[in-house]
């Protein structure tokens, strides 16, 4: 398990329980339909914590080119490891999106809604607002990018020993980062579908483009910049205050 390979099977965990879960809750004759948004959220959450646990011991487990860059614009990263770390989170993020549609595919091939079947891949805002669509994409990965750089390690010093060992799961870092995201998604979800990952939705909206999905309608490249430039900003707007407060 090289760097490389952890993040890109922690971000198709990631994006097949994510993008799983909406699909299960937006899709026509699913066992989750119209489950809601709380169900959304929580599994979003839980698919980042075990796309963590897995990938955490091998390369930190980004799973996002924002984290990445905001690790690196800090100086906690090597900005010559970030160009593979994005590469394998997104080639990851379209690995994902294709699980999802070959396990959902009856339900995409049955539903209607042109808008539902667009938003298991990607973001669609509830209220077309570029500069507002965009601040919420810049506030939310902020808050992500900052709790992110205060998450310690969770060790035990053993008694009269050199020596440290995993407390608990072996992956505590994966548990407040789990929770940073469940609790964006909550508070913060509501009006751009809280992206804050631009693998999470550039490779799957790119997936969506070239699958044969049934009657799928159009990928809105047009919005697409928003979940791309607007978490880049965020975390790079975190590492800044990280630094200053640092100082």
């Amino acid at each position: 398990m090289t760097p490389f390979v952890a993040e890109y099977i922690g971000t198709a965990i990631m994006i097949l329980m994510g993008g799983g879960v909406v699909a299960n809750a937006a899709l026509e004759k699913t066992k989750g339909n119209n489950s809601g948004w709380i169900v959304i959220t929580t599994a979003w959450a839980m698919g980042v914590f075990i796309g963590v646990v897995v990938a955490g011991p091998y390369s930190g487990a980004h799973l996002n080119p924002a984290i990445s860059i905001g690790l690196a614009a800090a100086g906690t990263f090597p900005w010559s490891n970030v160009l593979s770390y994005v590469v394998a989170q997104f080639l990851g993020a379209a690995t994902g999106a294709l699980m999802v549609w070959m396990f959902y595919k009856d339900h995409f091939d049955i539903t209607e809604n042109k808008v539902s079947k667009l938003g298991v891949f990607c973001t669609v805002p509830e209220i077309r607002n570029p500069f507002r669509n965009f601040l919420s994409e810049v506030i939310g990965t902020f808050v992500l990018m900052l709790v992110v750089f205060y998450i310690t390690k969770g060790e035990a010093q053993m008694l009269n020993e050199k020596v440290t060992i995993p407390i608990g799961l072996g992956s505590v870092g994966a548990i407040p980062v789990a929770f940073t995201v469940w609790v964006i998604g909550l508070s913060l979800g509501g009006t751009t579908g809280y992206a804050i990952n631009p693998a999470r939705d550039l490779a799957p909206r790119f997936m969506h483009t070239v699958l044969p999905i049934k009657d799928k309608g159009d990928s809105q490249w047009s919005y697409s910049w928003v979940p791309l430039i607007g978490p880049l900003l965020g975390s790079t707007l975190a590492a800044l205050l990280y630094l200053i407060l640092l100082d």
